[in-house]
């Protein structure tokens, strides 16, 4: 019942209560007692009642801890405490002590008078119906246990106390108690003469706090600025006056109440007349309005007057327009922040005042999984829901309170960009206490001085309060919610299983959780609960600049306006997608619909993309094609220099062309699965072998500290290969420890390894001494096989050929990614790309140079070799069956 604890027996001990001392009665059910004086001051023993207990007076919340609360008085604490304060102040009892705790806590059973024969204090406390009985510790053998029990059962029938009717809600608070002012110790503190039983308390006013007088530890005084005029204030209106004072609380055995006199509120006039200030601890209880209150400081700051004369407001250097705006929501942020566009087409953050979103407690444990914070935070994805159903997309007021300064980062906290903090409301309802309410989001506490605040920050209290009562969202004790989210973005093998799927459903529900670009998305499927990427189809949208192998590739033209447009559309919106097929990486490609729209065709009639020639095939392509036309004739965007150009001059340039032949001698070092490969610079061979003779030696000599080189993505490091020996590598990706993806600069193969293989790379050894010597290329004038055996089939006949071979290599022309280039056999000099179309492996790309075109037509159906097997497939591939090339 007590925790740890031993039952023990103490002989009969007199005490002895010292009058007027305001810590003797702690609650209904705990007293403190002092010996008889002998020789100095006596000693102090707490006692606490045994088998029963009282309601728990209120308490206030620990300072410099944020996550404790104040808490209330119980019903009946209040009168339970009063009850034993009029019957043992200033009278002897005695007591025995019948358990100790491991922690030295005393329970005992406490009589008025010098013996057992007198009160059986716990015993009228249940009587009266001010304590229950703790009956899960009762001994049937006990009498003194039965007796408090039949007691109890008395108390219930007739109705006393804790047992009457509406129980807990019987109390002297909130009702105006006659009374005299006697004195003034401060601004808001006071000493009242209740009537009509004249007790003698102090009063502190609730929800606010005076400027005060300190005494210091040399016994002088110090006064506070305005301190003595905001007692004159105070005297002068009460002192000696009837008044009527509502008791509204009693935390940590303070009074706390208002003073109501004829003329008015003495708490909302000292505010508003700048002689005190609110205090959220005690503002709580305050039963006349908190709204007043804060109505009253706001006057003061407003006029700067006495305490708040050098007051700024958070807002003072934003112009009104800055303050209050109207702005359309086009992203959420988690859950306490979204970006908005204001009426002049600006983008702006803006994060809810004075709450703090769901947050991880303590490290994540499974350092293996990539951490996403809005699945794998409790109630994280609720709220994020919660607000983007609300809000995408619809008009919301934004009231400025405050502007957080920037902050750099701590030893346990990251650094932050400077925010503008407001209070955003749509149709009357405030946000964040909406948010509050269903227990989704939890409120910063604040120093006392601290005004950057929300300007309804008494109403966030309030509906935490109403939050943390009904159990909701956090506050919940139910198991918290669980989200498995599969990321299947970029899982090749993934995507294959769950095509089918999706190609059967036909349109798909889904919500566009962020944009690439103008054609490129990532969606969350809510019935499968997956995230896949998405790339539209029929159509060819701006490039943004992204990092490429080769340097970084420079966006394209109109590329930030076509995502902007695609933002504005459909970022986390309900959205419906038909998904057609999917590409080599695990894209999906397909359709994606919003409001009986298609975004395909909403981006060709802006003038940010152009129809791909795959759109032929589609539904789609009339209202495309005609969308098109109209932009290209109005010379809109994209289309500003477009100029038609006729077939016969752009073929008679073709022809004129001469092609240029610089052969140059490299080794053949990786063939990749489509079809490009890498391959070294035969002059700079030597310099290599060099290199990684060196390297190897001084790694051999002071051998790296196995494990202790922590892998990031883009960082050039050691390597030890299949072969034992140490390569130069680039990271790639780092999904875990024990699964790191390397690149080899120099002869261009990948592999997945453990991070114990891997070691810093020593600066002599760098890309600055010798620059990456594997320079990856394709095959020029050749078009790669689209069906995957037929495509393996050409990769096996060309490691056979070339790999690991010196061969001969020319640029013919630049592409997307990488040169393209023709390359013979060091030996015969026969062009490589050409055997492979005599043996009908691959086809000419006749949209380039003409000059092998002629040899499409001396190889089709050349003894029916491979692709050609079925004659000349070719003759179905012209416009009028939907191919254009």
């Amino acid at each position: 019942m007590h925790g740890q604890c031993k039952t023990i027996t103490t002989p009969l001990l007199l005490a002895y209560y010292v009058e007027g001392g305001s810590q003797i009665v702690l609650s209904g059910c705990a007293i403190i007692v002092r010996g008889q004086p002998r020789g100095g001051p006596p000693p102090e023993r707490q006692i606490n009642l045994s088998n029963i207990r009282a309601g728990a007076m209120a308490r206030r919340a620990a300072q410099g801890q944020p996550d404790t609360k104040d808490t209330p008085d119980e019903p009946w604490a209040f009168q339970a405490r009063e009850f034993l304060r009029k019957k043992l102040i200033g009278k002897e009892v005695c007591f025995t002590v019948e358990i100790k705790t491991a922690l030295g806590r005393e329970y005992g059973i406490v009589y008025l008078g010098r013996d057992t024969t007198g009160e059986n204090i716990a015993d009228s406390l249940v009587n009266e119906g001010l304590a229950t009985v703790r009956r899960e510790g009762i001994r049937g053998n006990n009498p003194d246990q039965a007796r408090l029990c039949d007691l109890e059962d008395q108390s219930k029938a007739s109705k006393k106390g804790l047992w009457s009717e509406g129980g807990g809600t019987h109390t002297i608070r909130d009702k105006p108690i006659n009374a005299i002012i006697e004195h003034v110790r401060d601004g808001s503190v006071v000493r009242a003469l209740l009537l009509p039983d004249h007790y003698l308390v102090t009063v502190m006013l609730s929800g606010v706090k005076c400027p005060t007088f300190k005494r210091e530890a040399d016994g002088t005084e110090s006064t506070e600025a305005f301190a003595a005029e905001a007692k004159f204030f105070t005297e002068s209106r009460l002192l000696q006056r009837d008044v009527q004072i509502i008791l509204e609380s009693c935390p940590n055995q303070i009074i706390l109440g208002s003073i109501l006199h004829p003329n008015g509120n003495i708490t909302e006039l000292l505010l508003k007349e700048g002689f005190a200030r609110c205090v959220d601890w005690s503002m709580a209880v305050y039963t006349q309005g908190a709204e007043k209150l804060r109505a009253g400081e706001r006057s003061a700051k407003e006029r700067k007057v006495r305490i708040w004369k050098d007051y700024v407001a958070p807002t003072a250097n934003l112009d009104l327009k800055d303050r209050q705006f109207v702005a359309k929501v086009m992203q959420v942020v988690n859950a306490d922040a979204m970006v908005v566009k204001l009426n002049s087409g600006e983008l702006k953050t803006i994060h809810l005042s004075s709450i703090r979103p769901p947050r991880i407690e303590g490290e994540n444990k499974d350092k293996d999984k990539r951490f996403r914070p809005l699945y794998d935070i409790p109630y994280m994805f609720e709220a994020r829901e919660f607000l983007r159903k609300k809000l995408i997309g619809k008009k919301v007021n934004v009231t400025v309170d405050y502007i957080r300064a920037a902050t750099g980062p701590g030893e346990s906290t990251p650094a932050f960009s400077e925010r503008t903090c407001a209070t955003v409301t749509i149709g009357g309802i405030n946000i964040a206490e909406a948010l509050i309410s269903k227990g989704l989001a939890t409120i910063i506490r604040y120093r006392q001085d601290d005004d950057q605040r929300s300007s309804h920050y008494d109403e966030l209290l309030a509906a935490e309060a109403r939050a943390i009562k009904n159990g909701k969202g956090l506050h919940s004790k139910k198991e918290v919610p669980i989200h498995r989210v599969a990321d299947i973005s970029g899982e090749t093998q993934k995507a294959k299983q769950f095509l089918p799927f999706l190609q059967r459903a036909g349109r798909s529900e889904a919500v566009v959780e962020y944009v690439f670009s103008g054609s490129r998305l990532k969606l969350y499927m809510p019935k499968e609960t997956c995230l896949i990427t998405f790339l539209l189809a029929g159509i060819e949208c701006p490039r943004s600049s992204r990092n490429m192998p080769g340097g970084v590739q420079v966006a394209e033209p109109f590329s930030d306006e076509a995502m902007l447009f695609t933002k504005e559309l459909v970022l986390q919106r309900e959205v419906e997608v038909e998904v057609e097929s999917m590409d080599k990486a695990g894209n999906f490609i397909g359709w994606l619909h919003i409001e009986g729209g298609n975004l395909s065709v909403a981006l060709v009639e802006n003038a940010l993309s152009k129809v791909h020639f795959t759109a032929e095939r589609s539904a789609y392509y009339k209202t495309l094609t005609s969308a098109e036309d109209a932009c290209r004739e109005r010379k809109e965007k994209i289309w500003a220099n477009y100029e038609e150009k006729p077939v016969e001059e752009v073929v008679y340039v073709t022809e004129e062309k001469e092609r240029a032949a610089n052969y140059r001698a490299v080794y053949v070092t990786e063939i990749c699965d489509t079809l490009h490969f890498y391959s070294q610079d035969v002059e700079t061979g030597a310099q290599l072998e060099n290199l990684m003779e060196t390297m190897r030696a001084e790694i051999a000599a002071q051998p790296p500290v196995e494990g202790s080189y922590a892998p990031r993505r883009g960082d050039i490091c050691l390597a030890t290969f299949a072969d034992g020996e140490w390569y130069r590598a680039r990271v790639e990706k780092v999904e875990s420890p024990s699964r790191v993806h390397v690149f080899y600069i120099d002869y261009g193969n990948r592999e997945v390894v453990s991070s114990t293989r891997l070691a810093a790379m020593p600066p002599a050894f760098g890309t600055r001494t010798l620059p990456a010597q594997a320079t990856e290329h394709a095959f020029a004038y050749i078009q790669v096989p689209q069906d995957e055996d037929v495509r393996a089939d050409v990769v096996d006949c060309i490691v056979r050929d070339i790999q690991n071979t010196q061969c001969l290599m020319n640029v013919e022309y630049s592409g997307a990614t990488c040169p393209h280039v023709t390359i013979q056999f060091g030996d015969t000099k026969d062009d490589v790309g050409l055997n492979l179309v005599k043996e009908g492996l691959v086809m000419v790309d006749v949209r380039k140079e003409k000059h092998l075109q002629k040899i499409v037509s001396e190889e089709t159906g050349g003894g029916g070799l491979n692709i050609w097997r079925y004659g000349d497939f070719r003759a179905d591939d012209a416009v009028e069956f939907g191919y254009r090339r």
